[in-house]
């Protein structure tokens, strides 16, 4: 008794889906009594019978069109370059300060800081520096005159070996001669004095070689110690003119003060501020693209920025990051834009399109898409004997009017009612449905 208004149920939810959701397809169906009616008219009735059985399907005559593929992205305008230009030393202001929105050049005068004891400085640590390299040539001088001394050494050294070495051979002759006894005894004891007395020399001529060489390492300690105090006493210099030339602090690049100067009188610490300068010729436009269209944007590729403002501008892609936001997954690009007159201001947001490579689509409804028995993504098409085919397809964009895809022929029959009840290689009954294109 309860499967009656079950079955009833199912059948009215159907119609209700069929009404609300597929009501385009119905209404397809329902205006093509005549057609249908003259198209089963002229076939035989055995055709009829045969065709019974098959699935009937709407579908769409699609024709592939270029499809305008230029990157839409929100952005900004942003300077070129910009610093914040801070005092290295403490000092008070002693320059006129500049104001805000005047046009600096590059190495223009910003600040100046009061010298006060800082020259004096310079000119003890150049004097210490004169000092110091006159030192040197006189330490260096002393080197040959050691040199001299150790050679005269070493000589005498020499002259003490060969003494020696005589001393022992005339010992060495008396001693065999005073046992065969052709030599006196006396004889014997004069030839060994003589050694001994020749021992006594090259130990002398030996020590006065070492008390040279130590006149010499002397002379080169001295050297190395004039060197050593003209480094110090340059570095000392080179401080006194780094810290000096902190003193004045310029502008890098030719740009716009974007703040006041330091006012005169102003005591500036190491790291106060003095001024910002920014640069904006030209200027960025700024924005950042999602992952799915960076790789349509090349450097190079030309650009155009809607402003705020209503003006409209120019300029090419000059970099895209390599590396993704790790909050949003979108990279940053910039885009250079002339800004000779400087009409462009920093933080002016823009509507940003970026062109790309054109390529063909279709525009299909979003109800066009189905999955095949894989799980891929795509459409189902009816092709020669109205036999279904599946393509892949990739979604090229979505717009309020469709989603353009690629991945199908020029031109093809798109089912959008009724994909999800067939399969490819079955066969269909086609109900052309015409749509604006």
């Amino acid at each position: 008794m309860r499967l009656f208004p079950i079955l009833l149920a199912i059948v009215v939810m159907g119609l209700i889906y069929a009404l609300v959701f597929q009501r385009d397809g119905v209404m397809a169906l329902v205006t093509e009594p005549d057609t249908v009616d003259t198209a089963q008219e002229a076939v035989p009735d055995a055709s009829s019978s045969d065709t019974s059985d098959l699935v009937g399907v709407v579908v769409v005559n699609s024709v592939a069109r270029v499809l305008d593929q230029a990157v839409q992205l929100r952005g900004q305008t942003e300077a070129d370059r910009e610093v914040e230009l801070r005092a290295e030393t403490t000092g008070q202001v002693i320059s006129e300060p500049l104001r805000k929105g005047a046009f600096v050049e590059a190495g223009q005068l910003l600040c100046e800081l009061d010298p006060g004891v800082r020259q004096s400085l310079l000119q003890e640590a150049k004097a210490q520096l004169a000092e110091a390299r006159a030192r040197l040539p006189e330490a260096q001088a002393k080197g040959p005159e050691a040199e001299a001394r150790v050679t005269e050494a070493e000589a005498r050294v020499i002259e003490a070996q060969s003494r020696l070495a005589e001393a022992k051979i005339n010992a060495n002759a008396a001693a065999e001669l005073s046992t065969s006894g052709f030599a006196s005894t006396t004889r014997v004891a004069a030839t060994e004095a003589a050694v001994r007395g020749a021992e006594a020399g090259l130990i002398s001529a030996e020590a006065g070689l070492r008390a040279a060489e130590s006149g010499l390492e002397t002379v080169a300690a001295g050297i190395e110690a004039a060197r050593a105090g003209q480094q110090s006493a340059q570095a000392n210099v080179d401080s006194a003119e780094r810290e000096i030339a902190r003193l004045q602090i310029t502008a890098p690049f030719s740009g716009l003060l974007e703040s006041d100067s330091a006012e005169i009188g102003s005591l500036l610490q190491s790291g106060d501020h003095c001024a910002t300068v920014i640069q904006l010729n030209p200027i960025m436009l700024t924005g950042y693209v999602a992952e799915t269209q960076v790789s349509r944007i090349e450097t190079g590729a030309k650009a155009t920025g809607a402003l705020a403002s209503g003006e409209d501008v120019e300029g090419e892609v000059i970099f895209i990051s390599r590396a993704a936001d790790p909050v949003t997954r979108t990279f940053r690009i910039e885009i250079s834009v002339p800004n000779e007159d400087l009409r462009l201001r920093d933080g002016q947001t823009a509507r940003i399109s970026v062109a790309s490579e054109q390529s063909a689509g279709h525009l299909l409804p979003p109800s066009a898409l189905t999955l095949n028995d894989d799980g891929e993504l795509g459409v189902r098409t009816v092709g020669e004997g109205n036999i279904v085919a599946f393509f892949p397809v990739e979604v090229v964009r979505d717009t309020p009017t469709g989603i353009w895809l690629s991945g199908l022929p020029d031109e093809a029959q798109v089912i959008v009612i009724g994909q999800e009840f067939v399969k490819a290689g079955v066969e269909v009954v086609p109900h052309l449905q015409e749509v604006g294109q």
